[in-house]
């Protein structure tokens, strides 16, 4: 799959899933943005993707400011003349249970992933706006952000409302051809290191060693099985997809879905909160979710 000719972005790009996107971009044939609040990981990665054959540019900054969002689409133009397709990928995060969570982590976290997502966004489709031809949003998701983990408020509340923002953009950005998609990665990074029982496998596949097969099945592999669900969506092959949360990781490519009602009532003239008990009582009890 070849994305020749095609002009990307990728936000927090130094290292980790974001460093695996940009070189699959670019092997794949696009000229790619790489964006890092880490300036010596971002040279670091342009120079992997040149030295590999690639075109790549570096433009570091966090994320979160309008004046960041628009420097990654001016870099992108000024370098490679286009923008086609932006990967919110940035993001940082301070794991803390609601009762040790401060107000300054929880704001950097959701500053980078949401807000940053949300500047970034905007930027690149008030590009893909004037240039008339389309453009891919592909924003970056995180299971999280779908079913909660413990100790992770902002992380889980900041990835939830991204997907709410592909909800909404889909529908925005479909009259200009711009589609709009999460992915939702399951990979062995630093970040999955911290959650009890994976550190050490974590440390054995830096070191070199295979993901377990059981976990490649169960959908845990490295940052590598990720990076092919982002071409794609980069690609012409998937003008027709969007709207969409789409899992990635070792073996396993998912579709996440839609929220829906799960069970309903009606009761003539409305209801009481002794009427909820009851209907509770009666038969609602069954249908709640499970945790």
């Amino acid at each position: 799959m070849r994305l020749d000719g095609k002009v990307a972005v990728v936000t927090g790009a130094g290292r980790g899933l974001g460093l695996a996107y940009a070189r699959a971009l670019a092997a794949a044939g696009a000229a790619v943005v790489v964006n890092d609040v880490d300036g010596d990981a971002a040279r670091q990665a342009v120079k992997s993707i040149v030295d590999g054959g690639g075109r790549a540019a570096v433009q570091v900054g966090a994320v979160g400011t309008a004046e960041v969002a628009d420097a990654l689409v001016t870099t992108a133009v000024t370098g490679f003349g286009r923008l086609d397709v932006m990967c919110t990928n940035a993001g940082a995060l301070r794991d803390r249970t609601l009762g040790k969570m401060t107000d300054d982590d929880f704001d950097l976290v959701v500053d980078s992933h949401l807000r940053g997502t949300f500047t970034c966004g905007r930027a690149a489709v008030a590009r893909f706006r004037e240039q008339g031809d389309g453009g891919r949003l592909i924003l970056v998701g995180s299971p999280a952000g779908q079913r909660g983990t413990f100790g992770q408020t902002a992380y889980a509340a900041a990835k939830a409302a991204v997907i709410a923002l592909v909800r909404v953009w889909s529908v925005e950005c479909a009259k200009l051809g711009v589609t709009v998609n999460a992915v939702v990665p399951m990979a062995l990074t630093r970040m999955a290191a911290t959650i009890p029982g994976l550190a050490e496998v974590v440390a054995a596949v830096e070191a070199g060693e295979a993901v377990p097969a059981a976990m490649r099945r169960g959908g845990l592999g490295t940052v590598d099985d990720v990076a092919p669900l982002v071409v794609f969506l980069a690609s012409d092959a998937a003008a027709d997809v969007t709207g969409q949360y789409l899992g990635a990781g070792g073996d396993r490519l998912s579709v996440w879905a839609h929220p829906r009602e799960a069970f309903a009532a009606n009761r003539e003239g409305g209801w009481t909160a002794e009427a909820i008990a009851d209907a509770f009582a009666d038969g609602i009890r069954p249908h709640l979710e499970k945790r």
